[in-house]
Order: C-alpha cells, then sequence, then structure tokens
C-alpha cells in the first residue's frame, strides 16, 4: 500500500537543451520552497517519489534560464531549458562572499576560463595577457612562464606592483605558475578600490581571485586532458658567420687607415687598392687558432648550437561528483616542457582535493580546497647574449672532441655557449608546495552564517649548484665546488567572518563582518663547499668536498592583523550601495603608525529597470550605472625596514667606495690567528614609516542590448599613490648606517577601459561570438623626496621625473647620419664627428653638442592595450582566434649596441648581419654608422638611436575542435570528447623601425617561442 501511493504521488521528467535537443545530465531539480531537490541522470531523466501534485518545480542549469513548472497534478515532464544569453546573474566571488554580477557596483572583470584554457600555458595569469581591459601581462618564453609580470592599471609604487593572489580565500604574492590551470574554475580581476579594500592591506595594486573547480551534481564524472606542443623560435637575430665578420672587420679597419692584418682575431686578407679604392679579394682563416692546434677554425653557427625544438607535454586527470550531502574533485596532474633553449626544462607534479560536507540539513558546511604541487627547472643561465658575441671561428669543441672551445689571443672573454648549458643542466631547484584551506560555515539562524577559514601555504626550495673546472681557449677554471641553497616559506592565514543577509519589502541588505590573521616566515640556508676531486652530480656533496666551507643563513618574520566590514544595499531592483572598511595592523610599520584604516564606497543604478526604459525600450536588456571611491595600502617593503640594522662581518668591502668595512681589528698587534669582530652599521630605523595609500575613483557603464546579444562596458579612474615608500640613496659623507626607508612620493594614473561582445546565431546554425576590449592608462610621479628626485632619470640637476611616466628615458636626440662633408662643416662642435657617424641634436642652441643637450625621449609604459578574440561553432566543430596589442609604447633595443657597431662595445665580439649593410660612400641611403674600430664619436651614449617603437599585434591563438556528435557519445557511455589543434604567436606585426627579435621583449630575454599543440580532452 506505501509503495502504490508513493507512485500516485511521484513524477517523472527529462530535461533538454533547446539549442540541440540533447539530454542536460546534472541539471538541478528543486521542489520549490523545501530543501527536497535531486539532479537529472545522464540522459537528463529525474523523478520524485513523493511529492504534492500541485507543487512547483524549479529546473536550473549552468549557462541556461532556469523555469519554474506548476504541476498541476501533471505525472510526467518533457522540460526544454533555453540557452541564457544574459549572465547577469552569474554569481561571481568579489572578496570573502559572493555577488551576482549585476549587483556589483565596482570595476570587476569576469575571465572566461573556456578561452583562457584554450591557449596552453604553464602560467594561467600568462593566458590572461590582452583579456582584460585595463590589465597588462607581460612575459617571456621560459619553460615555466614563472616570470610573468601583472600590472593592474598602471604603476601605482616604486616597490612590487604584483596584485594580490586570493585563491579559494587564500591571500598571497607568490606566482601562479605552481598551480595546475586546469584546476581553475573562474577568475576575477577587481581593478579598482571600491571592490579591491576589502583587502586593503595588500589590494593597492589590484587583486585577482582565483577559484578551483568543485563537484557537480549529476553521476560522478571523470575527466581527462592532454596535449603535446612543440615550439620554436618566432625570431631569429641574425649574426655574421665566419666569412661575414671577416668582411666587417676588414671595412672597418679600412675606414680607420689601419693595417686590417694586425688584428688579434686570426683573420688575414689579400687586398689591394684599385683606382684609390681598397678591394677585398680573399679572407684568409688559419686552420687552427691556438699553436698547440687544439682549436680547429670553425664556423659556429651559436644560435643554432643552444637551441632546440621546444616539447611541451600535459596530462590531467579529475575525478568529481556532488550531491545533496556534499561534494568533492580530486585531480592529478602532469605539466613537463623542454624550452627552445637547450637543456632548459621544467616540471610540475600537481594533486588537488576539493571536498565541502553537509549536516544539519546544510546548515553547517565543513570543506577543505587543497593543493600539493612539486616543481623543478633548470634555467637559462644567460646564453643568449654569449650566443651573440661568441666568434664563430671558434669551435665547440677543441679537435678532441672532449675539450671545449674558446677565445685565444685578443679575442673577448666571452664564455662557450654550449659549454654554459652542459655545466648547468645538473643545477636544478626543487620546490614543494602545499598550499590551501580548510573552513566551517554554520547557518546559526535563517541567512546568518559564520564561517572560519584557516589556510596555509608552506614551501620548500632547494638548489644544488656545481661549479666545475674547464678550460676554455684561455678562459679557465681550477676551482671546483658546490653550494647547496635551501629556503622554507611557513605562511598561515587565519579568517574569520560572518555574513547576514535580510530582505524587507522591497530592501535587500546584506552585512558582513571580519577578522583575519597572516604569518610569514621565510628562512633560508646556503651551504659551500669546495675542491672536488670527482666532477659527477653523484659525487658532488659537502661531504665529498676537501676545502673550504662556507655557510650563512637568514630568518625573517611579518604579520598582519586586519579587521574589516561591509554592507551591501539594494532597493527595488534599481539601486545599489555597497561600503567597504578596513583596518589592518602591520609588522612592517614602526610603533607609530602601525595600523593604516582602508574605507570604500560605491553606489550603482540600473537605468535599465526604471519604467521609462524597461517598458518603452525593449532593445535595452542591462543599462547600470556605476561609481566608487576608496583607499587601499601597500606594505610590500622588507620586514626590517623600520629597524636599526647592524652587520658583523669579518672582512669585506664597498663595491661603490672601495673601502673596506670588515669588522674585524688586529687589536693585540699579533698579525696573525683569528680577529675580534665588532658590528657596523648598515641601516637606520624608522619609526615614523606608514603605509602606502592609493585613492581610487571610478565611473563605469554597464550596458547590453537586445536580450545581452550585445553587451559592454566602459569605465574612467583617477588612481592616486601617497607616501610611496622609498629607499633613498644617501651621500657618502653620513657614513655607516645611512640607507634609512622613508615615505614621501606621489604617482598618478588616469585611463579608460572599454569591452564590447556580440554573440548570435545564424539561421543555417552558425554560432559566433566576438568579444574586443581597449585600454589606455597616463602615468605620471607628481612627488619624489628631494634626496631622490634625480635618482629616477633626467640630467641629475633640476630636469627630472616629476611630472612624467615612471621610467621614462633620458637622453640625445639624434638626426640620422653625416651623409655630406657641408653637414659635417656646418654643424655644430662635435667631437668625433665625420661622415657616417651619428649627427646630434643640439637642443640648447649653444653650438656644441654637450650633456645638456639631453632631453626626455620616450616612455616605456604602453599609450594602450587591446585585444580580439573571435569563436565560431557549426555543428561539431568550433573555430578560435584571439589577437592581443599594445600601442603607442616606447621601447630600448639593447641589441643594436652589438648589430649596429663595431666598435661600441667588445670590439672582438661577433655582430649582427645588420652591420653588413651599415653607411659608406657607396652606400650612402644606409641609416647604419660606419663601420669603424674606434667610436670616437661617442655613439655608446644612450640616444633615440636605441629607443623604437614597441607596437605590436600578436596572433596569440589559432585554434580548431571538433567534437564527437552526442548521440554517438550517448552510445559509448561518455558525456564529451573533443579534438583540436591550434597555434601561438603565429603571426607578430609590429612597427617598420622597430629593428629587434620582439617588441615585447626587447630587453633580449628569453624568447616567445611559435607553438604548435594538439590536444583531447573527454569527461566519462
Amino acid at each position: 500500500m506505501f509503495i502504490l501511493t508513493a507512485q500516485e504521488n511521484g513524477i517523472k521528467g527529462t530535461v533538454i537543451s533547446s539549442d540541440d535537443g540533447m539530454p542536460l545530465p546534472g541539471a538541478t531539480v528543486t521542489v520549490s520552497g523545501t530543501n527536497n531537490s535531486t539532479a537529472t541522470d545522464f540522459d537528463g531523466n529525474f523523478s520524485f517519489s513523493n511529492i504534492d501534485s500541485n507543487a512547483t518545480i524549479v529546473v536550473s542549469f549552468i549557462g541556461y534560464a532556469a523555469q519554474s513548472i506548476p504541476l498541476n497534478g501533471q505525472k510526467t515532464l518533457n522540460i526544454t531549458l533555453k540557452v541564457d544569453n544574459n549572465q547577469l546573474n552569474e554569481v561571481v566571488v568579489t572578496g570573502y562572499s559572493k555577488q551576482k554580477k549585476t549587483d556589483i557596483t565596482g570595476a570587476v572583470a569576469v575571465v572566461s576560463m573556456k578561452e583562457v584554457m584554450k591557449q596552453p600555458e604553464p602560467n594561467p595569469i600568462k593566458a590572461l595577457q590582452g583579456r582584460i581591459a585595463g590589465v597588462k601581462v607581460s612575459s617571456d618564453g621560459s619553460p615555466s612562464g614563472a616570470n610573468t609580470k601583472v600590472v593592474i592599471r598602471g604603476v601605482g609604487t616604486l616597490n612590487n606592483t604584483d596584485p594580490l593572489y586570493v585563491i579559494d580565500g587564500m591571500p598571497t604574492k607568490s606566482g601562479l605558475h605552481e598551480l595546475n590551470p586546469n584546476d581553475i574554475e573562474s577568475i576575477q580581476v577587481l581593478k579598482d578600490a571600491s571592490s579591491a579594500s576589502i583587502y586593503g592591506s595588500r589590494a593597492s595594486n589590484g587583486v585577482i581571485i582565483v577559484t578551483t573547480k568543485k563537484g557537480k551534481e549529476g553521476k560522478m564524472r571523470i575527466n581527462f586532458s592532454t596535449y603535446t606542443s612543440l615550439s620554436s623560435y618566432s625570431n631569429k637575430l641574425d649574426v655574421m658567420n665566419a666569412n661575414q665578420f671577416g668582411q666587417a672587420l676588414w671595412q672597418a679597419n679600412i675606414n680607420d687607415g689601419l693595417d686590417p692584418n694586425s688584428n688579434n682575431v686570426r683573420y688575414q686578407f689579400d687586398w689591394n687598392t684599385v683606382n684609390g679604392k681598397a678591394q677585398l679579394n680573399r679572407i684568409i682563416i688559419p686552420e687552427y687558432l691556438d699553436a698547440e692546434q687544439t682549436l680547429k677554425s670553425a664556423d659556429t653557427n651559436w644560435y643554432d648550437a643552444v637551441s632546440q625544438t621546444g616539447v611541451a607535454n600535459s596530462y590531467d586527470l579529475s575525478v568529481s561528483n556532488a550531491s545533496d550531502k556534499g561534494s568533492y574533485v580530486f585531480s592529478l596532474g602532469y605539466y613537463g616542457n623542454e624550452g627552445v633553449v637547450k637543456t632548459t626544462d621544467f616540471e610540475r607534479i600537481s594533486a588537488r582535493m576539493n571536498g565541502s560536507y553537509k549536516y544539519f540539513d546544510g546548515k553547517l558546511v565543513i570543506g577543505e580546497n587543497f593543493t600539493l604541487n612539486r616543481t623543478n627547472e633548470v634555467t637559462d643561465p644567460g646564453v643568449l647574449d654569449p650566443a651573440l658575441r661568441a666568434l664563430p671561428i671558434i669551435p665547440i669543441h677543441t679537435v678532441d672532441g672532449i675539450g671545449w672551445g674558446g677565445p685565444v689571443g685578443g679575442m673577448n672573454d666571452r664564455q662557450n655557449p654550449v659549454r654554459l648549458l652542459e655545466y648547468n643542466k645538473d643545477n636544478k631547484y626543487d620546490y614543494l608546495r602545499l598550499f590551501g584551506n580548510v573552513y566551517a560555515d554554520l547557518e546559526i539562524i535563517k541567512n546568518l552564517h559564520i564561517k572560519s577559514s584557516f589556510g596555509i601555504d608552506y614551501g620548500y626550495y632547494k638548489k644544488r649548484t656545481l661549479q666545475r673546472s674547464y678550460k676554455s681557449g684561455y678562459l679557465q677554471n681550477d676551482q671546483t665546488s658546490v653550494t647547496i641553497d635551501q629556503s622554507v616559506s611557513d605562511r598561515w592565514t587565519w579568517t574569520n567572518t560572518a555574513i547576514y543577509s535580510l530582505n524587507f519589502g522591497k530592501s535587500n541588505l546584506n552585512l558582513m563582518a571580519g577578522t583575519e590573521m597572516y604569518k610569514d616566515t621565510y628562512d633560508t640556508t646556503t651551504l659551500r663547499k669546495n675542491d672536488f676531486l670527482i666532477e659527477t652530480p653523484d659525487y658532488m656533496y659537502p661531504d665529498a668536498g676537501t676545502g673550504e666551507s662556507f655557510t650563512s643563513g637568514t630568518s625573517t618574520v611579518y604579520s598582519l592583523l586586519s579587521y574589516f566590514g561591509k554592507a551591501d544595499y539594494e532597493f527595488d531592483n534599481r539601486y545599489l550601495l555597497s561600503a567597504t572598511i578596513r583596518r589592518d595592523g602591520s609588522s612592517r610599520f614602526g610603533k607609530n603608525n602601525q595600523f593604516g584604516t582602508f574605507p570604500a564606497v560605491s553606489a550603482g543604478w540600473r537605468i535599465s529597470n526604471e519604467s521609462f526604459i524597461k517598458d518603452k525600450i525593449t532593445a535595452i536588456s542591462d543599462l547600470k550605472l556605476r561609481a566608487g571611491w576608496g583607499q587601499t595600502g601597500n606594505q610590500e617593503i622588507s620586514n626590517t625596514a623600520v629597524y636599526s640594522l647592524y652587520l658583523a662581518t669579518y672582512a669585506g668591502g664597498s663595491p661603490t667606495w672601495a673601502t673596506s668595512y670588515g669588522t674585524a681589528y688586529d687589536i693585540a698587534g699579533n698579525g696573525n690567528g683569528l680577529l675580534p669582530s665588532g658590528f657596523i652599521a648598515t641601516q637606520s630605523g624608522n619609526d615614523d614609516l606608514k603605509w602606502e595609500t592609493t585613492t581610487q575613483t571610478n565611473v563605469g557603464l554597464d550596458f547590453g542590448f537586445f536580450k545581452q546579444k550585445l553587451s559592454g562596458s566602459i569605465d574612467y579612474y583617477i588612481k592616486k599613490t601617497d607616501d610611496i615608500l622609498v629607499l633613498p640613496a644617501y651621500l657618502g659623507v653620513i657614513g655607516e648606517g645611512g640607507n634609512r626607508w622613508v615615505n614621501g612620493a606621489s604617482m598618478e594614473n588616469k585611463g579608460w577601459e572599454f569591452s564590447l561582445g556580440y554573440q548570435d546565431e545564424t539561421s543555417f546554425g552558425l554560432k559566433y561570438d566576438i568579444s574586443a576590449n581597449i585600454s589606455a592608462n597616463k602615468n605620471k610621479i607628481t612627488q619624489l623626496p628631494d634626496e631622490v628626485k634625480n635618482n629616477y632619470g633626467g640630467d641629475g640637476l633640476n630636469d627630472n621625473i616629476l611630472g612624467r611616466p615612471i621610467n621614462s628615458m633620458y637622453g640625445y636626440v639624434t638626426d640620422g647620419l653625416f651623409t655630406t662633408q657641408d653637414q659635417v662643416n656646418n654643424s655644430p662642435i662635435q667631437e668625433g664627428k665625420g661622415l657616417g657617424r651619428i649627427r646630434y641634436v643640439d637642443l640648447n642652441g649653444d653650438g656644441e653638442i654637450t650633456d645638456k643637450d639631453r632631453t626626455w625621449i620616450g616612455n616605456p609604459n604602453p599609450g594602450f592595450q587591446y585585444g580580439i578574440n573571435l569563436n565560431l561553432s557549426y555543428k561539431n566543430f568550433d573555430f578560435t582566434t584571439f589577437w592581443e596589442g599594445t600601442g603607442n609604447v616606447d621601447v630600448i633595443n639593447n641589441t643594436k649596441y652589438q648589430t649596429d657597431f663595431w666598435s661600441v662595445d667588445d670590439v672582438g665580439s661577433n655582430k649582427g648581419t645588420r652591420l653588413l649593410n651599415a653607411w659608406s660612400v657607396d652606400n650612402p641611403n644606409s641609416t647604419i654608422p660606419a663601420l669603424t674600430t674606434v667610436d670616437r664619436n661617442a655613439e655608446n651614449r644612450f640616444s633615440t638611436y636605441y629607443v623604437e617603437n614597441g607596437s605590436y599585434l600578436k596572433l596569440r591563438v589559432l585554434q580548431l575542435g571538433y567534437n564527437l556528435p552526442k548521440d554517438f557519445l550517448k552510445k559509448i557511455n561518455m558525456e564529451s570528447f573533443r579534438l583540436y589543434i591550434s597555434g601561438q604567436n603565429l603571426l607578430i606585426l609590429d612597427s617598420k623601425n622597430f629593428t629587434g627579435v620582439d617588441p615585447e621583449n626587447a630587453g633580449f630575454g628569453y624568447p616567445q617561442p611559435t607553438t604548435f599543440t594538439a590536444g583531447l580532452n573527454f569527461t566519462l
């Protein structure tokens, strides 16, 4: 009878997608007004065994519009959910709590992880490049991606510019290259103070919130993804081969009227003069470079010798599930990347466990989010510069194939790049990191949640560096040693919050209060032992050494104590008001200013919900005006900045003043034995040191049209930083302890941001989604302490950087080359001027080129940045292309010192092939100065010759994917299966006057490679 009654009161149904008619597994079905809920199975089916025949059920699924369905006695339901293009009700994390996107009044950007994951990167933050307006991401091509830097809304400090990262509620300043990108569910960027001030003490550079994946209701899901990438140089610096080097060497000597056969690099020339003009007949290179005949002359391409095809492999497996009792995710990941520079590589093994468990009908939730990562890396020892400078006639090895080739005679002292790599390959670091938290969330009474979270960030670093003996030409080393560097970082965060939601009439009020304690302990130890009989990695440990031992070590600690509160108010779904306050205390500041208070307030007006819009202009689906003001803090200085410091040093010397600062003194006059050691002052304390404070005002407009098919936002901000912490230079007469941290600098950033997106579908089934963003920022320094005004650029007198962008370039202005004798004769006095030499502009008009003719010649801060993303999908195919660019930016092309001159830097070094097009009487249209052996014109001085337009547009991603048909997947009991191929950095469009390798890394760092990837993802 009970069974029959249950069957009579039961219902069943199926949930499908309006998009393709396929079932939606994992959709949530809830009986309205109760805690009774279930989830659809793999075939989209659900059932309730006992339910009121007049009840209403609510069906929801991510990415689809929820439906409320009155049963009215129905026993069987067929429900079709429509794709919801309106993401306004998306819930995002904004700081210790969650908010609907439509309720946000600050400048918050939500990143599409689906798009980010189309760009395989070891560091997920690197893939944000160009995807968020106002966020500048710079990086190189190193295998780990660890050199990724993020600047949000311009440089706002003279110290650390990194934003605060908050991962599952745990704050950290550490890089994210140790985090598995496949574990990330969402990323939000809090750009303005009104949204970020809840993290006050460390939020002045912005906040990036990372939320990792949680289990979803339905059946247990098994996800697997893998890809393989092949990388090579996008661009390569062209350097001269052995014959080309000889041509340039000969021409430089001829230009200076010297005998080209009197050189120190073993070249000889057969040449003569025809009609008064020198003519090169033959370049003679000796068979051997040394008298012992161990170094046979070669034609080595050092770039090829140190380069390889990079290979990266990634494997990720996760298991997840959820129910009304809780959820879990367990994942394992491996990533390995062999870089385009030989022997450089990075490996990461990661494991994650996220879980939550519900008790007492869901009133108590206990959970954890933990990841354990082990990474190791062999970094580039800096071989790109030696690969440029090493002479091509030097062989890699001696004739026996065992010894190392190297310079002889008057050649430069650059090391053999291949030897550097070979002897560096065992100098790998290992890093073990445990990161995560445990938490408990208790609903004491309805809508009042008390949550406590305790998190740890523990890291153990170890690196063993082997120094081996070698002989490489005249370069040699007989000292062998091993150095072991170890460090332990132990950080913990304890956060307690109370959140209360109150609804009355048309008003909704959310209140939050909390406290947070943070402690950071960092210990380092360095061990060194000299002299090893056997030079192998298995043998070279300290106990095997026979020479001297050296040890050193440090330990620093700092802590934070914080109190914070927030109130969010909404009235009639139209008017929004938010207020935040945070009070932080830091041990990094003196007793007089240990605490700082950081308030913020913001408001919003949903214009689209006003009757004069809602009822009359149906095309507008969203229109919200936002305005916010707030303050955030910065305390990114040394843990010991506030203290007077002393050092006991047995012996030593100042590299600046070439004086001894050792504290040992032979007071007994014995002239031998151990000497008693005293102390010297190295820093003066400052109890008045206080917080660096950033005040930001933001005005924004969010808009959407045609049911959010067209949507976007525009923001304008003013960001001012005061009391910037600086360590000014001091006069030598001050003596010991002259270093002293002070406040005093100020800086301002102003800018705007614009984002726009459109998504729709054609009548024949082609879906398209195009989005773009562009942002502009202007930076200037508004105040500096008198003692450091001229340390940041300028003439050292009264022409300083005040009122100009940070890192502005100061130097001479050039006006091409002297191409006629009349130009030489009629130009201002300029020592060394002549045909083919650089002309410098006489800015002050005194008829002479001096250092008073310098001026501001470049701004390295981009004027604007932009990104464009296009997605197309048709049936089972999808296509993506993503472009990223930077404009109105100046870069310093340091390689021109080597590629454009014979004499300004390392005369005995190899050069770029650009020198072969140097100016001459026969080549009068060249812009490259004539070859000369002596820099008489001082062309190594910093000038506009080395400053170039660094604007670029890069094709970051081009991807084609294929999803197996869902009806076929259903037959083989799979949820999804996708194959894809993609390319990264396939094309670069840069300025015509940029002559370097890559304007993105004009400083000649680890090259950004072109990468081709093939991968697959499937879910069971």
